[in-house]
């Protein structure tokens, strides 16, 4: 296979390449190419195709519970029921009919011509797990296009229904993975993340656990990423290092899997495995895995099933794919150590890049994951459950009628609330960890009181609130100075509360008018490997982009006196924290 895909990409670089300089760097830009991106997310599947200038040319989307009903998943997704009420699950297989009824809509449209797509990358919904049937490698290789995927693969999967993030049954075993490794520290050090229900080490230890001849079955295990790339290239391929972050497995720093943390995987609650017995049951596991793989290498040729059924050329070649949150940054050009992304959505997300220097978490929140878009740095997310609909609780519970009046009240009360501090979990929170439900509201002496005076103090209090918790925990996975915020989700058109955004950063704050970021980010990818491949070297991930080519708006700029009324008041925040998580 490695000497065809180089035959592959001398055949680009002799007949079709015409050399950019994209600031400074030479970035290879084959002509008329295309360059195409998927998106497994959990209720549908959707593609990206851009131009080598990074233009969209094409976009098209399926939906699983609409389009594939004869699985009948809701939102996407299995609910487990009676004493497995928590589980939630996905149907392997419906993953790979959704490729082939996408492509066929990509075909019927006649809008795009698949023969000239050059490189194809994906996203794939982080945590999912794919468990392949023993014998699944030849029918991966011998896929024939005068049969469909279903018919081909179903019998492929040693699990028909993998674990997918939603999943939150496997308690127990994240508590076993961190007494046996020291403590949930521990694991975060080693791994990026404490261990976590959805992630994948623990859903195989409760397979072993509760499914031991399924996984005596399996010859090898996927992340949803990995699987699109093995259906691509009718190959097993491996899991991306971004990706494999999302496991509790993957030692961070050196990108390979931790024994201890294998270890732990395949000790579930109750087992008594003799140390000769442990070693080879982490030898199997690591076997069924497969070595870890860098987001820009590419993982082979497109299989001829789809040349042949869909037109592509066998000249395209297939980049690792990674996981959605991964392959946001990517869609958000974020690159550079300081780089911010905050998605303001029914739950609120923080994505930044860090260097390398700075991977390990200083506590046991948040996540950090290998960056996708360079090796060289690393990237930290938070989650925080209490967003927009928290937002607009309070709002309506205030009295506010509507987002203008709520902002109007906001503008005109002061910077810092006049020390007024509230903390509103109206749903058990992820940061900080709080697994209960209240709202604590705090004066300006510190002391805990039950209403604030007047409804302004309220509305400034949930916004300021929600940013300094924000800006608190970045602080604690090692964002100290951001360099600037780009701003996603509904509540990005909220003019008031990015000015409030940007003064508690310190940062000016950007909006994005860019929908489907990982499906977006997983084509950027593809044409950034695809020119990495070709050049022979990683090439930085700005030279993707022409010089000059943005779709970020400023939309605020920190104010100095706002921001130095809110670094004071950030060690203020933490305190009073702490007294509510202690309640």
């Amino acid at each position: 296979m490695a000497g065809r895909l180089q035959r592959i990409l001398n055949h680009f670089q002799d007949d079709l390449i015409e050399k950019c300089v994209h600031k400074n760097e030479i970035s290879y830009c084959p002509k008329d190419a295309l360059f195409l991106g998927l998106d497994s997310s959990t209720q549908g599947l959707k593609a990206i195709i851009i131009d080598a200038s990074t233009k969209v040319v094409y976009e098209e989307g399926l939906n699983f519970d609409k389009d594939l009903p004869h699985y009948k998943t809701e939102g996407g997704v299995y609910h487990g029921k009676g004493n497995d009420s928590l589980a939630v699950t996905a149907p392997s297989l419906m993953f790979a009919e959704a490729i082939d009824l996408l492509f066929q809509r990509i075909c019927r449209s006649g809008k795009v011509d698949l023969s000239k797509v050059a490189a194809i990358s994906g996203s794939g919904q982080q945590h999912g797990s794919v468990y392949w049937n023993l014998g699944s490698k030849y029918r991966l290789n011998n896929l024939s296009a005068a049969n469909d995927l279903r018919s081909q693969l179903k019998d492929a999967f040693a699990i028909p229904n993998g674990p997918i993030w939603m999943d939150s049954s496997t308690n127990a075993y994240c508590q076993r993975m961190e007494s046996l490794c020291g403590g949930p520290q521990q694991v975060a050090d080693i791994s990026g993340s404490r261990a976590y229900e959805r992630f994948t080490g623990q859903q195989i230890s409760k397979i072993i656990d509760q499914m031991p001849e399924n996984y005596k079955r399996c010859e090898r295990i996927s992340l949803v990423s990995s699987f699109i790339n093995s259906v691509l290239t009718g190959e097993y391929q491996s899991i991306d290092g971004s990706d494999a972050c999302g496991m509790n497995m993957m030692d961070i720093l050196n990108m390979d899997w931790s024994e201890d943390l294998l270890n732990a995987v395949v000790s579930p609650p109750g087992s008594f495995l003799t140390k000769s017995e442990r070693e080879r049951a982490v030898d199997l596991l690591r076997y069924k895995l497969g070595a870890p793989a860098w987001s820009h290498e590419v993982s082979g040729p497109i299989h001829r099933y789809f040349q042949e059924k869909y037109g592509f050329s066998g000249n395209c070649i297939v980049l690792n794919s990674s996981g959605d949150n991964p392959n946001t940054v990517s869609g958000l050009k974020l690159e550079s150590p300081g780089d911010v992304a905050i998605s303001l959505g029914t739950s609120d997300t923080v994505l930044a890049i860090l260097s390398t220097n700075k991977i390990m978490p200083s506590g046991v929140e948040g996540h950090i994951l290998r960056n996708p878009s360079d090796p060289n740095s690393c990237m930290a997310m938070l989650c925080i459950k209490n967003g927009s609909l928290t937002r607009e609780n309070i709002r309506d519970k205030s009295g506010f009628s509507s987002w203008d009046e709520f902002n109007k009240s906001l503008e005109n009360s002061p910077v810092g609330n006049s020390g007024n501090i509230g903390f509103y979990f109206l749903e058990a929170e992820i940061t900080p960890r709080y697994n209960a439900t209240g709202v604590f509201r705090f004066n300006s002496d510190g002391k805990p009181v039950t209403k604030f005076p007047s409804h302004s103090i309220e509305a400034r209090a949930i916004i300021e609130g929600q940013l300094l918790n924000m800006r608190s925990h970045a602080k604690g996975v090692g964002l100290d100075k951001p360099r600037r915020v780009i701003a996603t989700g509904g509540a990005s058109v909220n003019k008031s509360i990015l000015q409030t955004m940007s003064n508690i950063f310190g940062a000016p704050v950007y909006t994005a008018d860019t929908a489907n970021t990982a499906a977006l980010g997983s084509a950027y990818r593809a044409l950034h490997g695809y020119n990495s491949s070709v050049a022979g070297r990683y090439l930085p991930y700005g030279t993707t982009f022409p010089t000059g080519s943005s779709e970020l708006a400023l939309i605020a700029k920190p104010q100095p006196q706002a921001v130095s009324i809110y670094e004071k008041m950030l060690d203020q925040y933490a305190s009073l924290e702490k007294q509510v998580l202690q309640s």
